[in-house]
């Protein structure tokens, strides 16, 4: 019986696939904190050097197109499995806020607005987003979950500010972030869903007055 299995890729494959996505983790987390940040600074942050990324991405616009649109795949997934979701329309979309948090969707949008050329093809693709979104929305609101005047747009900017919270260690951070999900969540519910139950419980403590003072420590 002959196999189908794919076969492993080479010594010098295989480095560069880690490279490959070594590069394109660095590139979120530098250019998150820092848009102006220059690519040398991503080569260092990924430990390869600047000819093995240069191999990869010809420039700085190249690689924040790369991760643009990827973010945009993921995205994309999660909003069609969240509508082939058959379950409670609510907790659909619940989980795929929360989901959408965990995933980074909208933390590159905000920081790198305007830093790149959007190509025709990463447009079509945006376009198709934010149908998905719409029709995520729409299921909702005829179910009588989510408040009537929500649109795929408020979606986008709730994300976007989620992810400004940088406050504490990556695992500190999320969980402020997942906290302040919960409050966002609690305000796009409708009134008619709730059917007399209680609040969510906000994940985590709110943050101390120190945390707050060390981020402006140098």
């Amino acid at each position: 019986m002959t196999s189908t299995a794919r076969a492993p890729m080479s010594g010098r494959r295989a480095q560069a696939a880690r490279n490959d996505e070594l590069i394109r983790e660095a590139a979120r987390a530098v250019f998150t904190a820092d848009p102006g940040a220059p690519i040398s600074a991503v080569a260092e942050h990924a430990g390869v050097g600047i000819s093995a990324l240069y191999r990869r991405y010809k420039s700085k616009e190249d690689l924040l197109q790369k991760l643009a649109d990827e973010g945009m795949d993921r995205y994309l997934a999660l909003v069609e499995a969240a509508l082939e979701d058959d379950g409670d329309a609510w907790e659909s979309f619940a989980a795929f806020m929360r989901r959408c948090l965990d995933i980074g969707a909208g933390s590159l949008t905000m920081r790198l607005a305007g830093d790149f050329e959007v190509t025709e093809d990463m447009s079509r693709k945006g376009r198709r987003l934010y149908a998905a979104t719409e029709r995520l929305l729409r299921r909702a609101k005829e179910a009588g979950a989510l408040r009537p005047e929500i649109e795929a747009g408020d979606i986008s900017v709730i994300l976007e500010h989620l992810h400004g919270i940088r406050i504490g260690d990556d695992e500190r951070m999320k969980r402020l972030q997942h906290r302040y999900l919960a409050l966002m969540l609690d305000a796009l519910r409708s009134t008619e869903s709730r059917n007399g139950a209680g609040r969510e419980e906000l994940p985590g403590p709110a943050p101390t007055w120190q945390e707050l003072r060390r981020r402006y420590d140098g």
